[in-house]
């Protein structure tokens, strides 16, 4: 299991130019429902395509990131958030305890 760090307004460039459907998941790592989301994420990993990119926005340090998102999407910024991106258009969203792997590979 592998995140890839989001740690650039660029790189949401690359999200929304991919082929396939795109994974963000926007963590709080001072809320401790976001840690519980990012962990159901983790152990359930196995759910998702092996292929697909999973992209970690680290909300703390990168706030305008989200905001960019948030923007260019749609999609009202919350904290835990799970988005499936399908170039610019968000296809999927879930947000705190309603974040759920299996929701989130219907859509993959």
């Amino acid at each position: 299991m592998n995140w890839i760090p989001l740690t650039s307004i660029a790189q949401l460039d690359e999200i929304a130019q991919a082929a396939s459907a795109q994974i963000i998941f926007k963590h709080s790592t001072r809320c401790p429902v976001s840690s519980m989301a990012k962990r159901t994420v983790e152990y359930n990993w196995d759910e998702l395509p092996e292929n697909k990119n999973i992209y970690l926005l680290d909300l703390i340090q990168y706030r305008e990131i989200s905001n960019a998102i948030a923007e260019r999407w749609q999609v009202a910024h919350q904290s835990p958030q799970v988005l499936v991106l399908q170039a610019e258009n968000c296809i999927y969203h879930a947000s705190h305890e309603a974040i759920n792997v299996e929701d989130i590979a219907k859509y993959l």
